[in-house]
């Protein structure tokens, strides 16, 4: 699946993802590829990134929304975190 994680000042990261790991308002949820479509609430949390091949990547966020529809999943987030 394609994800893109955007925030006001930057996108932070562009690129295609097997699973991620989000930080929802009622607990963490994974979306995988095919997912159904989605519009969730994101709380102050990690989002996981994973690629195929490669080490799990991790983003800290300040909340904001995710959106999955036909394969790809848009992140609006608030502020990264250090």
């Amino acid at each position: 699946m394609h994800l893109d994680i955007i925030t006001p000042d930057q996108r932070v990261f562009q690129g295609e993802a097997t699973s991620v790991t989000f930080p929802g308002l009622d607990g963490s949820f994974e979306v995988l590829n095919h997912h159904a479509p989605l519009i969730g609430v994101l709380q102050a949390g990690a989002i996981v990134v994973r690629q195929a091949g490669g080490a799990p990547t991790t983003f800290r966020v300040d909340g904001g929304v995710v959106e999955v529809l036909n394969n790809n999943v848009v992140v609006l987030a608030e502020a990264l975190l250090a």
